[in-house]
């Protein structure tokens, strides 16, 4: 569960500060990395689970208590949990934050979950205090209008905010022709106006010395004089605070909003996390599937072969021996399938040059897929080579060219494309940062909906007909690429087409040639003893019967306490084969033991799977299952060549 716990702290919401899940009846609080490294917790105790106290021990204690009655009220039924409150970090300074949230009820109306985020609003709070002690500060200019003269009496201040020449006395026209939209900083209206008491209002004006844009307050009263009137009062620079009150109206428009992008990428997030989990347990249980029918297939299919050996020769019997031998290949082929979507098939990466490899397979792609389907190839002039296992890759292309003419029914050309590309950090996905080679599969065919190209790389899901797939080619593919530290992607929609695009590995390493190497066999020149370990007893009895008629003598375990006893008490035995994965002892922890007593023994690890475990390190000789008589009898070669018998 690696992958999944790896993937699970991934897929943490960027837009929030963090996110909680209070699981109330267990009093266990599930933080994710941002909100456990705000509240100073280990991120992988805060994945794992605290102690629900945590969520109220780093607030600050001049706002405990009003969160603790806010949140006793949601588990008492409220309905929704808003509230602002400061959280003191390790490093003893106070951040603002928003936390929203909802509470769970079961059937009996009990709590049993509290969830929610929060959102760091710091900065909201900063501009606050900023624009209050901007609306505090700055240079006062005064200024004095009577009502009927063309004049103002003005400081020098005055002056200098609104960018005139330094003046005791001002045209009013001058004083009004800096302000922006028309509007007048003194009013010298009609004789005998009605006129307010008093003067407050903003304005913006150009600058008369530099032409700068800046935003002035005027503070004021309106005294009376007969019929007429006198303006009194000043003006001061409120530009810095303007400017933070549209930063504050800013953010408050758009938190309402980062909430909700909070919620739904966490949603998002938690949508990808089931969909891994779901894809993890049906890797393994597919894995576990492919490996007990590789049991079968070898029961089957060795017995077949001895049987076709010792029978009379009988055209009639041998075709239906043939024909049996047939189908157990193709079921060897779709093990082969499910293995590689549990990622446990076994492959052999080198570095291929992906242009080499696709021209190579041009002809095979004609004959298969039909004269009304063109191939259509855009390589750049230069790229890297991929690790990959070149079988492997020719598999997978040639699968998705497939698909894509089944999408065409009408033909039409399908394009094979590659290029390097950076998958971008800020990605959430199942690859690490770095530079990959992407080689896409692209139709113009019938496409897939949202729902079916959800589930396209499920095992055994098709909307092929009957009989006309597994449903194991997308998610074999998918496999393929996850085993090869990279990934597979599917692009599609209705009427548009679909691009399948596998993510690999760029190389820096030499290109290995596209050929088939010949392994040099010999013969051995004796007969050997050999000690033959598997749990199921078709499969030791079937191999024992192969090694046997190939002239050796076989000595039978079903265990590997039941080997090592039989191989403490012969002396003489010259080989040992034996099965990997059995109850008790695994086959590599048997050939650990028995190399402590003999180095020198030729070991044979017969398995369908690919990985040995991690830190295993002997040198054995691998032998897949199913395996026939050939392939166990080069196996037992190689294994007595490489240890110099």
């Amino acid at each position: 569960m690696t992958d999944i716990n790896h993937l699970r702290s991934d897929l943490a919401v960027a837009a929030a500060s963090g996110t909680w899940n209070w699981d109330i009846p267990g009093e266990i609080l599930h933080v994710d990395r941002k909100f456990a490294e705000l509240y100073g917790i280990a991120a992988e105790a805060g994945l794992a689970g605290v102690p629900a106290s945590k969520f109220f021990s780093a607030i600050h204690p001049m706002d405990r208590a009003r969160i603790r009655i806010a949140v006793a009220g949601i588990l008492a039924g409220a309905e929704l949990f808003s509230k602002e409150f400061r959280v003191v970090g390790v490093d003893g300074l106070s951040r603002w934050v928003h936390g929203r949230g909802q509470c769970h009820f079961d059937a009996d109306e009990q709590p049993v979950r509290f969830t929610g985020l929060l959102v760091d609003v710091t900065e909201r709070k900063r501009t606050e205090e900023r624009l209050r002690i901007a609306q505090s500060a700055g240079g006062v200019g005064t200024f004095e209008y009577i009502d009927g003269y063309a004049t103002a009496s003005v400081s020098d201040e005055f002056c200098r905010l609104l960018g005139l020449h330094p003046a005791s006395v001002l045209p009013a026209q001058t004083i009004n022709s800096v302000v922006v939209a028309g509007q007048d900083l003194l009013i010298p209206g009609p004789h005998g106006e009605v006129m307010p008491s008093a003067l407050d209002g903003t304005f913006e004006i150009v600058r008369n010395d530099d032409g700068a844009h800046r935003w002035i307050e005027r503070r004021g009263e309106v005294l009376r004089e007969g019929l007429g009137y006198r303006l009194v009062g000043v003006v001061y620079d409120v530009t810095k605070a303007k400017e933070q009150e549209a930063k504050l109206l800013e953010l408050n428009e758009t938190l309402e909003y980062r909430v909700e992008q909070a919620v739904a990428d966490r949603r998002a997030a938690e949508d990808a996390l089931r969909q891994s989990q779901k894809m993890e347990a049906v890797g393994q249980l597919t894995g576990g599937i492919a490996h007990d029918f590789n049991n079968l297939l070898m029961a089957i299919s060795s017995s077949l072969y001895l049987l076709k050996k010792r029978m009379p020769s009988d055209p009639q019997v041998e075709r239906l021996i043939e024909n049996a031998l047939q189908g157990a290949q193709r079921g060897a082929a779709l093990t082969q399938r499910m293995l590689a979507f549990a990622r446990r098939q076994d492959l052999k990466p080198v570095h291929v040059a992906v242009p080499d490899l696709v021209n190579g397979m041009l002809d095979l792609l004609d004959r298969t897929l039909g004269p009304a389907w063109s191939i259509e190839c855009e390589f750049p002039d230069f790229l890297p080579p991929v690790v990959a296992d070149a079988n492997q890759l020719e598999m997978a292309i040639l699968n998705l060219a497939v698909n894509a003419r089944d999408a065409m029914s009408d033909g039409g050309p399908i394009r094979i494309v590659a290029e390097t590309r950076d998958w971008p950090p800020e990605l959430v996905g199942e690859l690490k940062p770095g530079n990959y080679l992407r080689l896409s599969v692209i139709d113009s065919g019938t496409g897939m909906d949202e729902e079916t190209l959800a589930r396209a790389m499920e095992p055994f899901f098709t909307t092929k007909g009957v009989g006309k797939g597994t449903g194991l080619g997308l998610s074999m593919i998918h496999g393929l690429a996850n085993q090869l530290n990279g990934t597979f992607t599917l692009q599609s929609a209705p009427a548009k087409g679909t691009i399948a695009s596998l993510w690999l590995p760029a190389g820096l390493g030499p290109i290995e040639a596209s050929v088939q190497r010949v392994t040099e066999t010999r013969s051995l020149t004796h007969n050997l003893k050999i000690l033959a370990v598997d749990d199921d007893p078709l499969i030791l009895m079937n191999t024992a019967e192969l090694l046997e008629d190939m002239g050796h003598e076989v000595i039978e375990a079903m265990s590997g306490a039941k080997a090592l006893a039989l191989f403490a008490e012969h002396g003489d035995i010259d080989l040992v084969i034996t099965d990997q994965a059995m109850p008790g002892m695994m086959g590599t922890h048997l050939a650990e033991q028995i190399e402590l007593v003999r180095p020198d023994i030729p070991l044979i690890l017969a398995t369908g799977y690919g990985d040995l475990p991690a830190g295993f390190r002997k040198t054995v000789v691998k032998l897949g299952k199913p395996f026939d008589q050939t392939q166990l009898e080069r196996a037992v070669i190689e294994a007595m060549s490489s240890k110099g018998n």
